[in-house]
């Protein structure tokens, strides 16, 4: 990779331990925010289903906006959820952040991440020539 690629920390322990950055920007203004659930400043923040997708996606939210991009720049998402009874907060809380923007979107169940209190994780693509 280019030195005109940008790499984005959020500090958390897993980034060192597993070697990635929270988000990445390529040259040709495409952006891409690593897997993101309700942990914040290194604590599960708890909640049900419609919580943690709204802190998650906060929190890539918060790595764009370190890029200099904000949530009308998202042209993908992808949702992962535990449970498929899930499926109606999780989508609310999309709904609710890109409802005008309307990205491309993905929700897939999967059978866990890496602590049992998270139900939700999410990534985010962004495109700095796509704010509307």
């Amino acid at each position: 990779m280019t030195d005109s690629v940008r790499r984005i920390s959020s500090q958390s322990p897993w980034e060192e331990a597993f070697g990635y950055s929270r988000a990445v920007e390529l040259p040709n203004g495409l952006a891409l925010v690593s897997g993101c659930t309700s942990v914040v400043d290194g604590v599960i923040l708890d909640g049900d289903p419609y919580d943690q997708a709204i802190t998650a996606f906060g929190v890539a939210i918060g790595a764009l906006k370190d890029l200099g991009l904000d949530r009308e720049h998202v042209v993908r998402t992808r949702m992962y959820l535990t449970h498929a009874r899930d499926v109606e907060a999780v989508g609310r809380a999309h709904r609710e952040l890109f409802g005008s923007v309307r990205p491309a979107a993905s929700m897939l169940i999967v059978s866990g991440f890496v602590d049992p209190r998270l139900v939700v994780e999410v990534e985010l693509e962004a495109y700095r020539g796509g704010a509307a």
